[in-house]
């Protein structure tokens, strides 16, 4: 088996290495650290070096209070958005245009050219897997789906939530995760209890739906209380198992959102503060989730979807249809965040699934699936016009990773950023799990496999 693997290696013209095999200590890497004369102990010690680092401090970041978590659901091009390479394939209309050392279709995304330097661009992400339900799923867990603990693994969303829970005060209404626009590959809260489960909802100008009784209140109170009054023994502590009590915090969570007025302002929008965002239901998202964020009721995670971006056939003519919503969008939400204060204390993420394919189309005029991708990062301290990670020529392999693991970056350390920025330590193992296997917040963490993205702040 190492030797098939050492030949698959040899044979690959990308310098990542496949997810099953793990990092080593190699025998070049071995003579520098000799020819530094540390002692015979830690010599001793980085022979096996996964244990040294291991036993390195984590520290957190610490940095963002909320994080919005935008799924670009079916995979955007990234040689035609966030790593442009041009050819005689790019439409005249898309106006490459030079900020810097940035390349950038301005005629594409003209507000967030205007905007490059608010977040930063991370080139050097490659992809596990190539079909769109699975890699969804693991961009969104950190994980594998198909792994051990991929059936029971929560969304990061959900581990956020449970791990700010004891921040949470009576005044704390809302859900700890929010999810707007969910698709059908929407995570949910894995193995964890059901009150850390994203509450889906579609934004819409008239505020959160169902929180009034079309019997009034009065009415609505009184069923309530004959509610709990005939079924409580078999909602609480109940007989029936976990499900029911599940059902009950579903209800009660429920009930704290009727006829309550910040709810409805925070989910609530005029249709000139939705011009704001671009009038689309991507845009709309974006507005609901800084309006919840500035409401202060509890949220601490929301996920975004922005799907449409599977483009096999006719690439040119959907892009163009598709990306104002993106553009005015996030631009609408980035400017928005600073406005109110939000944007310091709000970690901004973006990615798709996987990538496409690079260079000319294809027999349809479109893309097809790809392992190299893109992500973006904002606020919350982010150095913005930052770009981590370069590609090659045609954008096909990572080139320069960028950053000091010297490899390719995956969903795993974009969970670990995520988590390092909140102020949670990437290497929990919780023991708590139905498989009893301990379940690392990030894989491998004591491994020291994956990490936090660092010189996004650098």
């Amino acid at each position: 088996m190492k030797r098939e693997t050492s030949e698959l290696l040899k044979k690959k013209p990308q310098a990542h290495q496949p997810f099953w095999i793990r990092p080593s200590l190699t025998r070049r890497h071995f003579f520098q650290v000799l020819g530094t004369g540390v002692t015979g102990y830690a010599l001793g010690q980085m022979v096996r070096p996964m244990e040294v680092l291991a036993d390195l401090p984590v520290v957190p970041l610490d940095r963002a209070k909320n994080c919005i978590f935008i799924l670009l659901a079916g995979a955007p091009s990234p040689v035609d958005t966030f790593d442009l390479k041009e050819g005689p394939w790019t439409p005249a209309s898309f106006n490459p245009t030079s900020y810097g050392d940035i390349r950038f279709p301005q005629g594409l995304l003209p507000q967030l050219a205007d905007r490059l330097g608010d977040f930063a661009i991370i080139r050097s992400m490659r992809a596990w897997a190539l079909v769109h339900s699975l890699a969804q799923s693991w961009i969104q867990i950190g994980r594998s789906p198909a792994s051990a603990l991929g059936s029971i693994a929560p969304h990061i969303g959900s581990v956020v939530a449970l791990e700010k829970a004891a921040e949470r005060t009576p005044e704390d209404i809302l859900p700890g995760f929010i999810a707007l626009n969910a698709g059908g590959n929407q995570a949910g809260a894995g193995y964890f209890p059901t009150e850390y489960a994203p509450f889906e909802v579609r934004p819409s100008g008239a505020g959160l739906r169902n929180t009034l009784h079309p019997d009034g209140k009065q009415r609505w109170q009184g069923r309530w209380e004959l509610l709990h009054q005939m079924d409580d023994p078999l909602r609480q502590n109940s007989p029936l198992g976990a499900l029911a009590e599940d059902m009950d915090v579903f209800y009660d969570a429920g009930q704290r959102l009727m006829y309550n007025d910040a709810v409805q302002s925070a989910f609530s929008f005029s249709d000139e503060e939705r011009a704001g965002f671009g009038g689309s239901s991507f845009g709309d998202a974006c507005l609901v989730a800084k309006n919840v964020l500035q409401a202060d009721l509890g949220t601490r995670f929301v996920q975004i979807t922005s799907g449409g971006w599977d483009h096999h056939a006719n690439i040119y003519t959907a892009l163009p249809t598709l990306a104002p919503s993106l553009d005015q969008g996030l631009a609408g939400l980035l400017d928005s965040l600073q406005q109110t204060g939000q944007l310091d204390q709000t970690l901004v993420v973006a990615a798709g699934e996987f990538g496409r394919t690079v260079g000319a189309l294809n027999n349809q005029a479109g893309r097809d699936h790809y392992l190299q991708q893109f992500a973006l990062f904002a606020g919350a301290g982010v150095r913005g016009g930052n770009v981590i990670g370069s590609t090659d020529p045609t954008g096909a392999f990572t080139s320069d990773p960028g950053w000091s693991r010297g490899r390719d970056i995956r969903s795993e350390d974009i969970e670990a950023t995520i988590y390092s920025a909140m102020g949670i330590n990437w290497t929990t193992v919780r023991y708590d799990d139905p498989l009893g296997r301990g379940f690392e917040y990030t894989p491998f963490a004591e491994s020291d496999i994956y990490a936090p993205i660092n010189e996004l702040w650098g």
